[in-house]
């Protein structure tokens, strides 16, 4: 299964699905999501555990995924996890490439990174920092805000960024209502945050 995960022609697909997407930046715009398996950086707050262990999924050849992701109307394609850095991702976002599609990736920025990007979403984390790489090439910056004190942590990671990245405080969903107001508060007082909010969780959808 290494040598497999190795050259990026099969990746460990947990899920496809087309959706729209639910946070940050691109807010509200349709995409393909392939969501890979493979994590261990453990937020208790994650919302996709059953993503963390890889070998418990098949490994996929990306000419599949990317021809589902190439018949549908939506020219952009979201790479998540998991952690999906973990992978060898230049075989796949060259294929999308081929066919005209947008590349994003969400990630923690923990692993060295791989492919051809349109635009990188940048979530660090406590316990596994980024590497300095992805400072300079993150198109958003977002942090999830699961109490006051990460509010230093966003911080710390914004002074870190490009001068053209966006600065999104993201609400732990488990801890919404009584987070938001603390997120809102800071944000009247630094105004180069913004908000995100997980809107497909509201909306009901995947």
């Amino acid at each position: 299964m290494k040598n497999a995960l190795d050259s990026g022609l099969r990746l460990p697909l947990i899920e496809e699905f087309y959706s729209v997407q639910g946070e940050g930046y691109h807010t509200g715009k349709p995409s393909y999501f392939i969501r890979l398996g493979g994590c261990d950086i453990g937020c208790q707050w994650c919302d996709s555990k059953f993503s963390w262990n890889y070998r418990v999924h098949h490994l996929t050849d990306i000419n599949t995924i990317i021809s589902n992701a190439a018949g549908l109307p939506s020219r952009s394609v979201v790479v998540t996890g998991g952690e999906p850095a973990r992978y060898n991702l230049q075989p796949l976002t060259a294929g999308l490439k081929k066919r005209g599609i947008i590349t994003f990736i969400e990630t923690s920025g923990s692993f060295v990174l791989t492919g051809e990007w349109d635009w990188i979403c940048l979530s660090p984390k406590h316990q596994s920092p980024p590497l300095d790489e992805y400072y300079q090439k993150a198109g958003e910056l977002k942090i999830i805000i699961q109490d006051a004190d990460d509010l230093p942590w966003a911080e710390k990671n914004a002074g870190l960024v490009n001068e053209t990245c966006r600065l999104y405080l993201q609400p732990e969903w488990s801890k919404y209502k009584d987070i938001i107001p603390v997120i809102v508060g800071y944000v009247k007082n630094n105004p180069k945050w913004s908000i995100s909010l997980q809107i497909h969780k509201f909306m009901h959808i995947p």
